[in-house]
C-alpha cells in the first residue's frame, strides 16, 4: 500500500502503518493547491486540514481511500470521491473531549474577557474595575445545539460547572434528553432564547450552512455568551456581527467562515477578530487527541487491508436502491459466480451489492446479490442450469 500522509501526525503512525506492510510518504507542508502535484501514485490517503478538491482526486489515479483524522469532512470532495469509486473514512468521536474541552475554556475566556485583560496587561494597563464585572456560570443555563459526541461532553462540563443545560439537535427526543439529563428544546430558536450561554456543535453540511443565523441571534438575551467550536460555515457571519453590536453578544469562536488553511498565515477579518474572543481552529489540538486519532487511523487501514473495506467509511450509500435480492447456494468453484454474472449481465440487470460466505470445509457458499430489476423466469432457470450451483432463490 502507498500512503502520503499530508498532514502533521504522530509518529506512532508512520511507525505502524510501516508495521501494517505501508510505504509511506509523509508531506505535512502541503497545501490544497500542492496535492494534485503530490498525490502521484498513493493508494491512500491522509488528511487533518487539508482540503482535498475535485482537482487532487481526478490526479489521484491511483487512490481508492480518503482518510480524514478527525471528524469533519467537509473539506473533502465527498462527491467526487464517490463518483470515482473511491472510499471516504473520518475518526469519528476521537477529538470530542478535547473540543468540548475548548469550548468550556471560551465560555469562562468570554464571561472574564480574558483575552482583553491580557492583551491590556501586555500593554501596561491595570483596569480592575473593567475587569471585575462577569456574570458567572453557576445556575446559568447551557444551551446546546446539535448533540453529538462533542454537544454532549460540553453538556457534561457545563453540568460540573453548576450549569442547567438544554439541548436541540434534529435527531433528540424528549425521550433522549431525558436520559441526557438535559431540557429538551423543540426548536434552535427556544434553546438560544433559554440561553445564557449558546454552545454550537453541528457538523457541516448544505442542511446546516448558515442554519445559526438571524432568527437564533434574534431569540437571544442581551449579552449572552455565544460560542462555535463546529463549523465557520454553519454561522451566518454577518448576522453574528449585527448580533455583537446591536445586542451586546458576548462571542467566543475557534472556527470562521473562509478561514485560512493550516500553513496559511493571515486571516482576512479583521472586524470580527476585533469584536470576539478567538482562537485559531485548534479544538482537536491536544497531544490526548492526536493520538487517539494516530491509532484510529491505523485501525482503518488496518480493516481496509484486510477486508477491502475502511471503518467509519462517510459515502457509502445508506440504502441500496436494489429491490431484489438473488441468493445464490453455490458449490465453492471457479467460475461458478462468473457465469450468473454473465446470466445477468445479458438480461441487463444491474447488481448494486454482492456478498458471497464460505461454510466450514470450503464446500460449498452462498452469495446474496442485490439487483436493480426482477429477473424473468427464463433468466432464472439459465441461472439454475449452470453447473455446480444448488440452489438460486429470489426473495
Amino acid at each position: 500500500m502507498n500512503v502520503l500522509i499530508a498532514d502533521k501526525l504522530s509518529d506512532s503512525t508512520k511507525n505502524d502503518l510501516e508495521a501494517l506492510g505501508a510505504s509511506i510518504r509523509f508531506e505535512p507542508g502541503l497545501t490544497a493547491e500542492d496535492l494534485p502535484a503530490a498525490v502521484g501514485d498513493a493508494e491512500i490517503l491522509i488528511v487533518r486540514s487539508t482540503k482535498v478538491t475535485r482537482e487532487t482526486i481526478e490526479k489521484g489515479e491511483s487512490l481508492s481511500l480518503i482518510i480524514r483524522a478527525g471528524a469533519g469532512v467537509n473539506t473533502i470532495d465527498l462527491e467526487e470521491a464517490s463518483s470515482r469509486g473511491i472510499h471516504v473514512a473520518n475518526c469519528p468521536g476521537k477529538n470530542s473531549d478535547a473540543v468540548a474541552e475548548l469550548a468550556m475554556g471560551l465560555i469562562i475566556a468570554a464571561d472574564r474577557r480574558i483575552a482583553d485583560a491580557t492583551m491590556d496587561l501586555r500593554q501596561g494597563v491595570w483596569n480592575k474595575k473593567l475587569y471585575g464585572n462577569a456574570s458567572g456560570l453557576k445556575d446559568r443555563t447551557l444551551s446546546i445545539i446539535g448533540m453529538g459526541s462533542i454537544g454532549r461532553g460540553t453538556a457534561d462540563r457545563g453540568k460540573a460547572f453548576g450549569m442547567k443545560v438544554a439541548a436541540w439537535s434534529r435527531s433528540m427526543t424528549p425521550e433522549k434528553a431525558k436520559e441526557w439529563g438535559v431540557d429538551y428544546c423543540s426548536s434552535p430558536e427556544e434553546a438560544a432564547s433559554r440561553a445564557d450561554v449558546l454552545s454550537i456543535h453541528l457538523a457541516a453540511g448544505k442542511d446546516t450552512t448558515h442554519s445559526i443565523g438571524k432568527k437564533v441571534f434574534d431569540s437571544l438575551k442581551e449579552g449572552a455568551i455565544f460560542v462555535n467550536t463546529s463549523r465557520g460555515e454553519v454561522v451566518d457571519t454577518p448576522a453574528l456581527k449585527e448580533a455583537i453590536q446591536s445586542k451586546g453578544i458576548k462571542a467566543a469562536l475557534d472556527v470562521y467562515e473562509n478561514e485560512p488553511g493550516a500553513t496559511d498565515k493571515g486571516f482576512n477579518d479583521s472586524e470580527l477578530a476585533a469584536l470576539i474572543t478567538g482562537t485559531h481552529h485548534i479544538g482537536a489540538s491536544t497531544d490526548q487527541a492526536s493520538e487517539a486519532i494516530a491509532s484510529e487511523v491505523v485501525r482503518i487501514v488496518q480493516a481496509y487491508r484486510d477486508s477491502g473495506k475502511p471503518l467509519h467509511q462517510v459515502n457509502s450509500q445508506d440504502k441500496s436502491l436494489a429491490h431484489y435480492n438473488l441468493v445464490v447456494r453455490h458449490y465453492n468453484r471457479v467460475g461458478v459466480l462468473a457465469a450468473v454474472l454473465g446470466v445477468l449481465r445479458i438480461a441487463s440487470i444491474n447488481i448494486e451489492e454482492m456478498e458471497n460466505s464460505i461454510f466450514s470445509g470450503s464446500r460449498a457458499a452462498v452469495c446474496t446479490l442485490k439487483l436493480d430489476d426482477k429477473p424473468s423466469k427464463e433468466v432464472m432457470e439459465k441461472i439454475r442450469a449452470i453447473e455446480n450451483l444448488i440452489q438460486a432463490v429470489l426473495k
